[in-house]
C-alpha cells in the first residue's frame, strides 16, 4: 500500500481501543509523501487499496461483522501542523508501521503540550471529552 510513500500506518478508535462491536468501522490512519492533493483524490487512490480488501471484508461480513475502512490520510507536513483528531489517537492508535518513529514522536510531544497545559481526558457514561486548559480564562489563546 503507497509503496516506499508510506510513512505511517496505524488504526485507531473502537479497534484500536480494542472494544470493537461487529458494525465498527476500521479507522485508518496514512501518512504518506507524493500524495494527490485534495481530500478527494486521496480517497480516490485509497478506494483502489479498499477494493484490494475487498475479499477480506466479504469474509469478515459472512462471519457476522459488518465493517468498512475509514481512512484519515495526511502529508507529514499536515502532521506537523496538527489535528485535533489527534486527540484520538493519544490513547487509541495502534500504529503498524512508523518509518523512523515519525508519527510516535509527534504524539509524544503533542501529548508534553497537553500535560503542560494540564488537560484532561473527562468520561462521559459511553462518550469522553477533554479539558484542554482547565484553568482557562476568556480571552487567553491556547497553542498546541
Amino acid at each position: 500500500m503507497y509503496g516506499g510513500r508510506l510513512v505511517t500506518l496505524g488504526v485507531f478508535g473502537s479497534v484500536g481501543r480494542g472494544t470493537p462491536n461487529p458494525f465498527s468501522d476500521v479507522d485508518v490512519l496514512l501518512v504518506a509523501e507524493d500524495l494527490p492533493r485534495g481530500r478527494l483524490a486521496r480517497v480516490d487512490e485509497f478506494v483502489r487499496e479498499d477494493e484490494a480488501m475487498s475479499d477480506a471484508l466479504e469474509a469478515a461480513s459472512r462471519e457476522g461483522y459488518h465493517t468498512f475502512l475509514s481512512p484519515v490520510i495526511k502529508f507529514p507536513e499536515e502532521v506537523h501542523r496538527g489535528s485535533l483528531l489527534f486527540l484520538d489517537m493519544l490513547e487509541d492508535l495502534v500504529i503498524l508501521y512508523d518509518r523512523d518513529g515519525f508519527f510516535e514522536s509527534h504524539l509524544a510531544r503533542f501529548k508534553e503540550r497537553l500535560d503542560e497545559l494540564g488537560a484532561r481526558r473527562i468520561r462521559r457514561g459511553n462518550f469522553w471529552y477533554r479539558d484542554l486548559k482547565p484553568d482557562y480564562t476568556p480571552g487567553e489563546v491556547i497553542e498546541l
